[in-house]
């Protein structure tokens, strides 16, 4: 199951992978904060999802490449 879709051309630039994961760091952080024990591991858990598929496995797709045609069935 692909939650997030690393092909999409929103995931292309650096910043905007390294601002999705700070904010859902942030996010742990506050959730911490306040002493919610159970999202900040829920939300922890994302983080590490996040980080994974935008930074640490991160292969941008060449947008130049095209599908295979469809040969026509005869």
């Amino acid at each position: 199951m692909k939650i997030i879709d690393t092909d999409h051309p929103f995931y292309r630039p650096l910043w905007r992978r390294l601002l999705l994961v700070g904010v859902c760091a942030a996010w742990t952080g506050v959730e911490y904060y306040n002493g919610e024990q159970t999202w900040g591991t829920i939300f922890l858990v994302v983080t590490a999802y996040a980080f994974a598929n935008l930074i640490l496995f991160f292969k941008p797709s060449d947008p130049a490449a095209k599908p295979p045609e469809e040969q026509p069935k005869s």
